[in-house]
């Protein structure tokens, strides 16, 4: 399997408000970044949609070292939340609906199909491929004309 490591970022102006994501793939001293962004989002959803869009960019199963500056992302799979949430019907605890139900869905599908590590680097904190994803994604949600982020059944407004 190839060795890819992809660095992530979200960020949103407003939360919710416009937000775009910014991704970084590194793979045998190649490099691609890819960005995207939407009108009315929230910062989580962006840094979900990261994982999303650099995972979905491989073209055959990887090994791949996800780095994000996200908690609520990295400590959903390496703690096994995520899981716990989908066999429990997407409840977080006996009252509590878990949020983003729509691009968990789109994260655990695609954890399918590689061998994934989740990795947490401080944001803000020098980390260069960090940094230039924060800019891709500042840069992507300031875009005229962002589409709206269509939310999936189970998921809040503000998630």
């Amino acid at each position: 399997m190839k060795k890819v490591t992809l660095y992530t970022d979200g960020a949103c102006s407003g939360n919710p408000g416009p937000g775009g994501y910014g991704v970084i793939l590194e793979y045998g001293g190649h490099t691609k970044e890819l960005s995207g962004g939407f009108r009315n989002t929230t910062n989580n959803r962006m840094e979900m949609m990261a994982v999303i869009a650099g995972l979905a960019a491989l073209k055959e199963p990887c090994e791949v070292a996800v780095v994000s500056d996200s908690r609520y992302v990295v400590d959903a799979i390496e703690k096994g939340w995520a899981r716990k949430w989908q066999a429990n019907g997407w409840m977080r605890n006996k009252k509590e609906k878990a949020r983003n139900v729509d691009l968990w869905h789109k994260v655990l599908d695609l954890l399918e199909k590689h061998r994934v590590k989740f990795a947490w680097v401080r944001s803000h904190n020098d980390h260069p491929q960090n940094e230039r994803c924060d800019r891709l994604a500042v840069a992507a949600a300031a875009q005229p004309g962002l589409p709206e982020d269509i939310r999936g059944v189970g998921t809040r407004k503000a998630g």
